[in-house]
């Protein structure tokens, strides 16, 4: 006998899936067919088999949000579902790759969710250069909490950042400490990541991201660390590429097509010549810009 329910997915392991349906306890599952791309915050509706002791997904719900990614080959990937904020976390150490952080930026806003950075390990210090990247972001309206994790400093600033009922992904860098800060919002995190480690041995799959329960409904997504991270092209803003501060001084441009690149009579460019916009910032957006050409060109063969 066969009966399907809506559930929420809450841990992705490769190809399997924690699915939490109501009250009760998460249900192992996975996508039935290749072409269902499931991911962490993703309301399915999924069919319970009895007989063969299986959960299939049936079907990915409309979302209200997603963050995407782009593929080797131009196209958009979802990394998490449903969000409602994005944390992007950076630490002094390891030195941070701010033009990671600027594009997971860049697809917070292709999503419509806001993002907010947040400083681990300021225990060790923030050195001048750090501090000047972060008043440009809060130029940018970039807001930023500093914690740490180790000493326990700032978690409770943090908690305060994340509305009720709301779903928040930690995103970032490797070696950042996202999984510490999970720990420290969530003392008893540690327990569930083991357990759920422990029964994923010999399946040879690696955690994407997994959802934790905070008060007032709220929900925290971690997700691993990486190396680089390029935003999908077709989910940006053609424009801005996801700059508010482009957004900001692209109306100054003498050309509604301006790329703010070599044109003449760019604000943009202008602001960075005349040291009003951050000139890092405006190299990420040189930066995105061609990795945005050169995708949308790979897309198009």
């Amino acid at each position: 006998m066969e009966r399907t329910v809506v559930g929420q997915v809450i841990a992705t392991f490769g190809r399997h899936l924690l699915v939490r349906a109501g009250t009760g306890e998460p249900l192992r599952a996975r996508p039935f067919g290749r072409a269902l791309e499931v991911v962490c915050g993703d309301e399915v509706r999924c069919r319970l088999d009895a007989r063969h002791d299986e959960v299939h997904v049936l079907e990915v719900l409309p979302r209200r949000s997603v963050l995407w990614r782009a593929s080797k080959r131009g196209g958009a990937e979802p990394v998490v579902a449903n969000l409602t904020q994005l944390l992007v976390v950076l630490a002094p150490l390891p030195a941070a790759e701010l033009f990671i952080v600027d594009r997971y930026l860049a697809a917070a806003s292709a999503a419509g969710v806001p993002a907010i950075l947040v400083v681990n390990k300021s225990d060790l210090g923030i050195a001048a250069r750090l501090e000047a990247e972060l008043e440009a972001y809060a130029a940018a309206g970039y807001p930023a909490v500093r914690c740490s994790a180790a000493s326990g400093t700032g978690i409770a600033g943090l908690l305060e950042m994340l509305s009720p009922g709301s779903i928040a992904a930690l995103v970032g860098q490797s070696g950042v400490g996202k999984s510490s800060l999970v720990k420290g919002l969530l003392p008893a995190a540690g327990v569930e990541i083991g357990e759920l480690a422990r029964a994923e041995e010999g399946r040879h799959t690696t955690t994407a991201a997994r959802m934790f329960d905070l008060d007032d409904g709220a929900a925290l997504i971690d997700s691993p660390g990486v190396r680089d991270f390029a935003p999908a092209v077709q989910a940006l803003d053609e424009r801005t590429l996801g700059f508010p501060e482009v957004a900001q001084l692209a109306a100054g441009c003498r050309f509604i097509d301006c790329r703010h690149l070599r044109e003449p009579g760019c604000r943009v460019r202008r602001a960075v010549e005349e040291g009003s916009w951050h000139a890092r910032r405006y190299e990420s957006y040189r930066r995105l810009r061609r990795l945005h050409e050169r995708l949308g060109a790979h897309r198009g063969r």
